[in-house]
């Protein structure tokens, strides 16, 4: 009966000491979903690192370079530049340049890609982005970290390029901080550059007519460079 009776305490003790070990990783699970529901709440999405996934557009009679930050999601879906159907990058260069070959419609993405391109190198405009890979929760360019740069200038010393545009403050504070060091570097001193509003929908204070006039700038620095 003693032995029965220690028996069924050590079993008692190790139910309690199962019991309680379930309790505390349960308590740290919640620990975790409540740490992981505060951040989603305060953040919005989980950091993410993405790569450019895509090369500039440009050639040797290019006469200003655009430069984005990074590209969005639909971007990169897109695999090309204002690739999100509300930016009014697109509307706003068709109106500066007088030439709305950039929206005609299509049903095959791969098409809108090359009639895009061919806007942009019609009327000796580069496109670009500042950054080659960075961690971005979703398209938030405020959440921008440890971004790593292109290097502009390859395509600068065998193009026409004069002037450099960036759309959007952190696109021009990127291009001071990270391009500017690597055309220093070769001997790429004085780029003028201009930062203009952003086109994407997150800018909702910037009408249209407002970007239009914003924007006639890079129509009449290539215009100044031919």
């Amino acid at each position: 009966e003693i032995r029965l009776s220690l028996v069924g305490s050590e079993m008692c003790i190790r139910d309690r000491q199962s019991t309680y070990t379930s309790v505390c990783r349960a308590a740290t699970l919640r620990n975790t979903i409540r740490r992981i529901a505060v951040f989603d709440a305060v953040v919005g999405e989980w950091p993410m690192r993405v790569e450019h996934g895509f090369g500039p557009v440009w050639d040797a009679g290019s006469r200003v370079l655009v430069l984005g930050s990074v590209p969005s999601p639909k971007s990169r879906e897109m695999r090309f530049y204002y690739g999100h159907p509300r930016n009014r990058f697109w509307p706003v260069m068709a109106a500066v340049f007088h030439d709305d070959g950039c929206l005609r419609e299509c049903r095959d993405p791969d098409q809108i890609v090359g009639l895009r391109r061919d806007f942009a190198l019609r009327h000796h405009m580069a496109l670009w982005d500042v950054i080659e890979s960075c961690d971005i929760d979703g398209a938030s360019d405020a959440s921008i970290r440890n971004a790593v740069p292109n290097d502009l200038s390859p395509i600068i010393m065998r193009s026409k390029i004069a002037h450099v545009f960036t759309t959007g403050a952190k696109a021009a504070q990127l291009y001071r901080k990270l391009c500017v060091p690597l055309l220093r570097a070769h001997g790429l001193d004085g780029m003028p550059m201009t930062q203009l509003p952003s086109t994407s929908p997150a800018n909702a204070k910037a009408d249209l007519p407002g970007l239009v006039e914003a924007y006639g700038c890079v129509a009449r620095s290539v215009s100044q460079a031919s």
